[in-house]
């Protein structure tokens, strides 16, 4: 096991904090881990914003590709190779590829991501004989363990939160991490910086007016965050899933219609579409990022959810989060 004072939380983590020459980023808590990956390259990027940053899967690389990233450019200049998912690291090219990535050289750093557990823990333990930087990603089971990390999410936006504020955002939000840093920082937003349990009371009866609308318009532009706790906010206040998987394929929609009319004044095209200009508008606005293979992608999508919340899914809930990472999955398709 790593020394305490080898491990920390990737919320503690100083974004001005060099990147140490090999950091082991470990656990299953997916939030967690994203988080730590993407303090890292911005820490690499901040030190160098010439740095080039290559992530790999440990189930396709070889040690060929490895060499490649972790050779010195002609043009000088420094390295970080992020080795994702290491646990599926292939026993055959593990022997050739983990001496490597321990020993990456002066211009070169390595981040190795691995969930834990008994899967791979040859690599795991080899890097940690390595004395890797060890940030801890794992799932936070225990209250007050969800509650020191509601509190660094606080000191990460640069707020301050009283003791009955932090219960109150808990209580309403519950677990997941994700959306308790999403809460955390549109209070201290809206706050200016102080959160006490007024504010929170008022956030939440504002989240009472959430419906399945103010959850597609974060969704179509990519919003996963604000999306889902829109999402969840909507469902804890009554709102039926099929209402939300309604509003979520007519964003779709919208959006696949505009972009099908081309450029042109929105009200004529709102005459030609039979739509309301402030919707043409607006579907033109959220259009950006979208191509023709994601817009298809996403169509499918909806309208699987249609089905599957009337009746096809076993857990209505489930398919509607699932769907809108799916739409926001297809934003990016190419």
């Amino acid at each position: 096991m790593p020394t305490p004072a080898a491990s920390r939380q990737p919320a503690d983590r100083s974004a001005a904090e060099p990147i140490a020459p090999l950091t082991l980023v470990v656990g299953d808590e997916e939030f967690l881990v994203s988080r730590a990956l993407d303090d890292l390259r911005h820490a690499a990027l901040e030190e160098d914003p010439d740095t080039e940053v290559h992530e790999v899967e440990a189930s396709t690389v070889d040690s060929v590709e490895l060499i490649q990233l972790l050779s010195p450019s002609l043009f000088g200049g420094r390295r970080v190779v992020m080795l994702r998912s290491a646990q599926d690291l292939p026993a055959a090219v593990a022997t050739t590829v983990v001496p490597m990535l321990l020993d990456p050289g002066p211009d070169a750093a390595v981040v190795v991501q691995h969930v834990g557990g008994a899967k791979g823990k040859a690599t795991l333990d080899k890097v940690r004989k390595a004395k890797a930087t060890e940030i801890v990603c794992a799932k936070l089971t225990r209250p007050e363990d969800r509650q020191a990390f509601l509190r660094s999410e606080v000191r990460r936006f640069k707020g301050k939160i009283t003791a009955d504020a932090a219960s109150a955002v808990l209580d309403a939000v519950g677990s997941d991490l994700r959306e308790i840093s999403a809460v955390i920082a549109q209070l201290v937003g809206d706050t200016g910086g102080s959160i006490d349990a007024a504010a929170v009371a008022a956030y939440h009866r504002g989240r009472a007016e959430v419906t399945g609308f103010a959850v597609a318009d974060q969704a179509v532009i990519g919003n996963v965050a604000a999306a889902l706790t829109n999402l969840r906010w909507a469902l804890n206040v009554g709102v039926a899933p099929v209402l939300v998987a309604d509003a979520l394929a007519d964003g779709i929609r919208s959006v696949a219609r505009v972009v099908g009319a081309g450029p042109g004044d929105p009200f004529r095209l709102a005459q030609s579409l039979g739509m309301p200009p402030w919707k043409v508008k607006r579907a033109r606005t959220q259009s950006n990022g979208w191509t023709e293979p994601g817009l298809r992608r996403a169509l499918g999508v909806v309208a699987a959810l249609n089905a599957d919340v009337k009746g096809a899914a076993a857990d209505p809930e489930y398919a509607l989060e699932s769907a809108v990472r799916k739409i926001a999955a297809a934003r990016s398709a190419r």
